[in-house]
């Protein structure tokens, strides 16, 4: 059975790799099908304008006053080849996921097999905040769509060593020191809090704390070299505008580990459980960027859902430090029901919206 661990981490890295395929074969797809949107042409028009892909990411940097509207605009539409090949890559991340929860289940156990999944649930549900990080970044430093692949391969990597080493001093201190799981509670209690009844609001990124502290660690330039992370200047070595980039993305992810990391030791505090579920969350984030448009204006009831599983899990680690225990099944189920419950009250509002607005069609005309 011992031998069943190295073959689920190595369909993990096979994941990884198989997914960055596709996400690069995705990214081309999109520039193209991009290209033959803004001229107006399609691919069976006899009038389709050839135009240089640089040249017109320049024309089309997105402006939007909302996130929705900057990701709806940068993503690829429904249907079309390369939606589809990040609807496959979202398949291969989950169904890998599966897999090494079923495999943690037989080798360790069912309840160690539930705390995967309900720890992966919900990682994955706070994984959407750290999307729009990543499209307001993106467009703040004007990165190529060419170039963003590589940018969030490079994040992912350093988001997973970092979160090793968090995953495992968090533990530690619990351990240690029991009064910890009250100050983790009250971090997801106010990220609760703030996700209920803070309004989105666009986010000015020149006065970004982050973006302050990237800029004083390295000298950069304001220029892109290919997929270059450095570039030199008059001999002395500079950061192009993809590390700055990157920085910015890696800072992004330390601040919100503080509340994801929390929120899955609430769930379980096997330090191998928090960190493969948040493994496996982390390598799906690539695609889930390229969809997460359609998550934003099709799921209008995630957020508040995503919110009340924060206070659930900040509610039970509380339980927890006055020796109130609640089953690892009865978490899971909370968490899964809550989160199904936003997808499922989304698609009902979407439905009687449209028939609203079908309605007023009607009767205007």
């Amino acid at each position: 059975m011992k031998i069943l661990f190295p073959i689920l981490l190595a369909i993990a890295v096979l994941q990884c790799v198989t997914g960055n395929f596709i996400q690069q074969k995705a990214s081309g797809l999109h520039q193209t099908s991009l290209a033959l949107r803004v001229r107006g042409g399609s691919l069976n028009d006899d009038n389709v304008e050839v135009v240089d892909v640089e040249q017109l990411e320049e024309e089309v940097q997105p402006s939007a006053d909302s996130m929705a509207k900057l990701a709806a605009e940068t993503s690829p539409q429904k249907g079309s080849r390369a939606y589809k090949m990040a609807v496959l890559k979202t398949c291969i991340a989950v169904a890998s996921a599966a897999v090494f929860g079923a495999g943690t289940w037989v080798v360790k156990g069912q309840k160690a097999g539930m705390e995967f999944y309900a720890g992966y649930l919900v990682e994955q549900s706070l994984s959407v905040d750290n999307l729009f990080v990543f499209l307001m970044l993106f467009d703040y430093f004007k990165v190529p769509l060419a170039y963003q692949n590589r940018c969030l391969t490079w994040g992912i990597i350093g988001a997973m060593s970092m979160r090793l080493v968090m995953i495992l001093l968090g533990v530690a201190a619990i351990q240690k020191f029991r009064v910890v799981i009250l100050l983790f509670a009250g971090i997801l209690l106010a990220s609760s809090w703030k996700l209920f009844f803070e309004e989105e609001g666009d986010e000015d990124l020149s006065d970004n704390v982050i973006l302050k502290i990237s800029n004083k660690m390295f000298k950069s330039v304001d220029h892109y070299d290919g997929e270059k992370f450095f570039t030199k200047v008059n001999g002395v070595r500079h950061a192009t505008p993809l590390l700055m980039c990157l920085v910015c993305i890696e800072l992004s992810d330390f601040v919100f580990a503080v509340d994801s990391i929390p929120a899955v030791i609430g769930v379980t505090k096997d330090p191998f459980i928090v960190y493969s579920s948040n493994m496996f969350a982390i390598m799906a984030l690539r695609s889930l960027y390229v969809l997460v448009a359609q998550a934003v204006t099709d799921l209008p009831y995630l957020r508040p859902a995503v919110a009340l599983v924060l206070a659930f899990v900040g509610a039970k680690m509380i339980a927890e430090f006055f020796h109130y225990e609640l089953s690892t099944a009865i978490s899971l189920a909370v968490v899964a029901a809550v989160l199904g419950g936003g997808i499922a009250l989304s698609v009902v509002h979407n439905k009687a919206k449209a028939a609203a607005v079908k309605q007023m069609s009607m009767s205007s005309s």
